[in-house]
C-alpha cells in the first residue's frame, strides 16, 4: 500500500440520484403536458372543421343552395305564418328563402305607437316579452336586411321580442323547435313609431313555388 487513501467521498449533495430522478420527472411532465396541450388544439381545429360537430346552429355563410323565391307578398307571408297584418300598416314588406333543408319567411311593418300596441296585445307572445341583454352588432345579413332594414338582433333599446304560435298555444313559450311557432320582435324606433318583425321557419318545399300560380293569386286577402 503507498498509503494513499483512494476512497474519494461523495460530491456535495449527496443524494444526486434522486435530484437526477426528480429533473427526469420534471422533464417528462413537462413533454406530457405539451402534448396535452397540442391533443386540445387539434381537437378545436376538427371541430371547427367538422360541419356535423354541436358547436351550434348557426353557420357562417349561406347555404349553397340559398334562393330568394320571387314575387312573395307581405299578404301571401302573413297568411302562411297564420299572423295577420293589421290594415294601415305602413312599409309592409316580405321575403321567402328557400333551401333543401328548411324555408324562411321574413315580414316587416311599421304602425303607430299606439296602433303597435292594441296590435300587439291583440296578439301577445306565448309566455311573455323578452328584452335582449345586449345587442349584437355582428349578427350576419340576413333576410331583414334584404328588406332595407336592420337585423333585429342587432337592436337592444326599445327592443322586445316573444314567439307567436297560432293553433299552437300549448307548446312552450320558448319551444322554436316547431316550425308553426313565429319570432316576434317589437322595435320602437322612434318616438311614435314601431318596426314589428315576424320570422317564421316552415318545411322545405312548402313555399310559394310549390303552390299554383303567383302568391298573389293563391287566394290569401290581407287578415284584418
Amino acid at each position: 500500500m503507498n498509503g494513499l487513501d483512494t476512497h474519494r467521498p461523495a460530491p456535495a449533495g449527496g443524494d444526486g440520484g434522486r435530484g437526477g430522478r426528480r429533473r427526469a420527472g420534471l422533464v417528462a411532465s413537462a413533454v406530457l403536458g405539451a402534448l396535452a396541450l397540442l391533443g386540445v388544439v387539434v381537437a378545436g381545429v376538427w371541430l371547427l372543421a367538422d360541419p356535423g360537430g354541436d358547436g351550434g346552429d348557426r353557420v357562417p355563410g349561406r347555404a349553397a343552395d340559398a334562393r330568394w323565391a320571387e314575387g312573395v307578398t307581405p299578404q301571401w307571408l302573413s297568411g302562411r305564418m297564420g299572423v295577420p297584418v293589421p290594415v294601415g300598416a305602413e312599409s309592409p314588406r316580405a321575403a321567402y328563402e328557400t333551401t333543401s333543408r328548411v324555408d324562411t319567411g321574413f315580414l316587416t311593418f311599421t304602425l303607430p305607437r299606439t296602433t303597435a300596441e292594441s296590435y300587439l296585445a291583440e296578439h301577445p307572445p306565448e309566455g311573455t316579452w323578452l328584452e335582449p341583454t345586449a345587442a349584437q352588432p355582428d349578427t350576419p345579413a340576413d333576410g331583414f336586411a334584404r328588406l332595407g332594414v336592420p337585423e333585429p338582433e342587432t337592436l337592444k333599446d326599445g327592443t322586445r321580442y316573444g314567439y307567436l304560435c297560432p293553433g299552437n298555444a300549448s307548446r312552450g313559450p320558448y319551444d322554436t323547435s316547431d316550425r308553426r311557432c313565429v319570432r316576434i320582435h317589437a322595435h320602437e324606433y322612434a318616438p311614435d313609431r314601431t318596426r314589428i318583425y315576424l320570422h317564421a321557419r316552415f318545411d322545405p318545399g312548402t313555399g310559394p313555388d310549390s303552390l299554383p300560380g303567383p302568391p298573389s293569386l293563391n287566394g290569401l286577402t290581407l287578415p284584418e
